[in-house]
């Protein structure tokens, strides 16, 4: 049966089909002009753990969704398909999570590394796997590019994304990323973790394809990171307080996507770690921390830089909490990318 007639028969008013696809939608790999890349995976998170099971709790919650966009009309008939989870990844990150909880218990007790060999070979092996899950990342993302996806990475921890961005970068050789995140995730080899979810954009910025690295909402960081961003001309930092104060003094939010738009180039990549949101939106995050967006902040930013002109090329969205409402809220944000994201693509 073609992708037509089934489209046909689907019933875009009716119930949230369970038939293992976003919003139960009825596609395939091969029909959809979006593809979500589940990656499950949290190995090296230093607060709490859990996102690594949030691609399956997006993937259930979806159903409670509705198709209808007021943007966006029909844009769901592009189509959106759900990779179904690698069940090899969740295992090692459940073996390698273990040695991470171990050497961090032990490094945040200021044992000596250089003094315990254990400890120093389940860091090294800890980093060798995350260096795996990055080419796995690389290598799925990149066949999907290949057959002209869109891709939408599904974490996870926000480390997840890195080897998705080397893959872009293959593809486009200039573009800029908005980073939304309370936090900068510039740290180097955070606890010695080379592919830390803090680290995830130090590691970026090594790629010259990356123009522009646009972050908003940052409001937990250390001076290291802060003087990181500060020398690197590419980054544009919009930091939570100047924003509320700004609105304090009576400037709008358009005004400020305006602003944070005009540092973007023509092609955007969207990363969204959800404690970017008010921890009232995501309460189960890895690392949330007061103050953040509201979610309608964001979707119209996410509407303004299409307007603008700007062509969205990709999107993560990570650090989803393992929770039903976290999952509900991450799953609305995603269905409002796939839209903009087949909007485009018409």
């Amino acid at each position: 049966m073609s992708m037509t007639i089934e489209k046909s028969f689907f019933n875009p008013n009716g119930v949230g089909l369970k038939n293992g696809n976003f919003i139960g939608l009825p596609f395939t790999q091969e029909s959809a002009q979006v593809v979500l890349l589940p990656v499950p995976w949290d190995v090296t998170v230093s607060y709490n753990e859990g996102t690594a099971f949030a691609p399956e709790k997006i993937l259930e919650a979806s159903t409670q969704l509705d198709l209808f966009d007021l943007d966006t009309k029909d844009a769901w008939k592009g189509g959106i398909f759900f990779k179904p989870v690698d069940r090899s990844i969740l295992k090692k990150r459940d073996r390698l999570r273990n040695l991470a909880v171990q050497y961090i218990d032990f490094i945040e007790s200021e044992g000596v590394l250089e003094k315990n060999k254990t400890m120093q070979k389940q860091l090294s092996d800890v980093n060798i796997g995350c260096e795996e899950m990055n080419e796995f990342v690389y290598a799925e993302s990149r066949q999907l590019l290949s057959e002209n996806k869109l891709v939408g990475l599904i974490g996870g921890d926000h480390s997840t994304p890195l080897g998705y961005l080397k893959a872009l970068a293959e593809k486009h050789p200039q573009f800029g990323v908005l980073h939304i995140d309370a936090h900068f995730d510039l740290r180097k080899a955070y606890e010695g973790f080379i592919y830390s979810h803090a680290s995830v954009f130090y590691n970026a910025l090594s790629m010259g394809e990356i123009r522009s690295l646009v972050q908003i909402g940052i409001r937990d960081f250390c001076e290291e990171e802060f003087s990181c961003a500060n020398r690197d001309e590419r980054v544009a930092v919009f930091f939570d307080q100047h924003l509320k104060e700004e609105r304090f003094r009576g400037v709008t939010w358009e005004t400020q996507c305006s602003n944070i738009i005009s540092h973007l180039p023509s092609k955007v990549y969207v990363s969204c770690d959800m404690d970017g949101f008010d921890p009232k939106l995501c309460p189960n995050t890895g690392t949330p921390v007061p103050g953040g967006f509201e979610f309608e902040q964001i979707t119209y930013l996410i509407k303004r830089i299409v307007e603008s002109g700007r062509h969205i090329i990709g999107f993560d969205v990570c650090e989803t909490g393992n929770a039903e409402w976290d999952a509900n809220v991450a799953a609305r944000i995603i269905y409002k990318l796939c839209c903009v994201c087949n909007n485009q693509l018409v």
